[in-house]
């Protein structure tokens, strides 16, 4: 069972409250890396540009699962290069 799903059905079982929790592996990846990991795996041969006019905004993403794991002992199993590259995939096959 893919992760979202286990984490959803566990929520269901073991969560009585309301507010939102975040499933998600809380690794931390550069918005640089991120676009590099989804073309990689989308095969965009195109160019990419930074706009160094603009605001830097926040370099690198990290969301905080530790509500998640302390509340229903949720954490992710798979990759997040895996988790991608199926995501990928199911939206190419659909759209």
């Amino acid at each position: 069972m893919d992760d979202a799903a286990r984490g959803i059905v566990r929520a269901a079982e073991r969560f009585d409250n309301s507010d939102p929790v975040i499933l998600g592996s809380g690794m931390e990846i550069t918005i640089r890396d991120l676009v590099d990991t989804i073309s990689e795996i989308t095969g965009f041969k195109g160019k990419i540009v930074w706009d160094t006019t603009k605001p830097d905004g926040q370099p690198k993403r990290c969301l905080d699962v530790s509500r998640v794991r302390n509340e229903f002992g949720f954490e992710a199993q798979m990759g997040f290069s895996e988790g991608l590259k199926r995501t990928v995939e199911w939206y190419q096959a659909h759209y």
